[in-house]
């Protein structure tokens, strides 16, 4: 079982930036694909972003490309998500995901059998 521990979200204008962090329970997530995944009100809950457990393979969704940036430090457990330029649309709960499938990135909620209990991330325009 792994559990998995969001922080950094929180409240900031259009055009800044905020880094989130992931903390994994287990030595054994160092070996998990790990992602992001965020929901707004009444909407679904969608791929961000993703990175293998190498941290050598990286995925993003098309609305975040170039300007969010995954990373993970496996010393630490622990996956960021660099956001810069962020958008009021961007406004949503970030759900970090773990895979421990050997794989490709999986972009759907299905392909992830752990989760955390999300950051709230707002922003302001």
């Amino acid at each position: 079982q792994v559990q998995l521990v969001e922080s950094g979200g929180g409240l900031v204008q259009a055009g800044g930036s905020l880094r989130l962090s992931c903390a994994a329970s287990a030595r054994t997530a160092s070996r998990y694909t790990l992602a992001w995944f965020r929901q707004a009100p009444g909407k679904e809950r969608y791929f961000v972003s993703g990175v293998s457990w190498s941290g050598g393979s990286t995925a993003y969704a098309d609305s975040v490309k170039g300007r969010f940036t995954i990373s993970r430090d496996n010393a630490k457990n622990t996956v960021y998500l660099q956001m810069n330029s962020l958008k009021p649309e961007d406004t949503a709960v970030y759900y970090c995901a773990a895979d421990k499938s050997f794989g490709v990135i999986g972009r759907f909620r299905n392909q992830y059998e752990y989760w955390g209990q999300g950051t709230q991330v707002t922003v302001s325009s």
